[in-house]
C-alpha cells in the first residue's frame, strides 16, 4: 500500500511524470495544463503490468483526474490504493506475464 507520508512531492511531477506499481498495478503521475484557462491538474493513469505506459493499449488504462494541490495528493494516495484493492485479482493475475 501506498503511504501518503512517503508517497511523491508535488515538485517532481512538475518537471516529468512519475511512475510506480503495486503487485502488479501501474500508475503514472502526468500533470496537465488547460490551455484555456491555465489550471494545472494531475491526471493519474493506472493499468496492469507487464508493460510500461507508452506501451499498453489505451483499452486497458483507467484515468483519473485531481487537483494540483496537497489535498489532491492526498486524494490520489486513496485513489490508488482503493483501485488497488477494489481489483486485487486484476493486479494479481498481471503479475503471471503473459508475454
Amino acid at each position: 500500500m501506498i503511504d501518503e507520508k512517503t508517497f511523491i512531492v508535488l515538485n517532481i511531477i512538475k518537471k516529468e511524470d512519475f511512475t510506480g506499481s503495486i503487485k502488479g498495478m501501474r500508475y503514472r503521475l502526468h500533470q496537465k495544463k488547460e490551455e484555456e484557462t491555465g489550471e494545472i491538474s494531475i491526471e493519474v493513469a493506472v493499468w496492469p503490468q507487464p508493460y510500461a505506459f507508452d506501451y499498453t493499449a489505451e483499452e486497458e488504462k483507467e484515468y483519473q483526474i485531481f487537483p494540483f494541490s496537497e489535498e489532491g495528493r492526498l486524494a490520489i494516495v486513496v485513489y490508488l490504493n482503493q483501485k488497488y484493492e477494489e481489483e486485487k485479482e486484476r493486479w494479481t493475475e498481471a503479475l503471471i506475464w503473459k508475454l
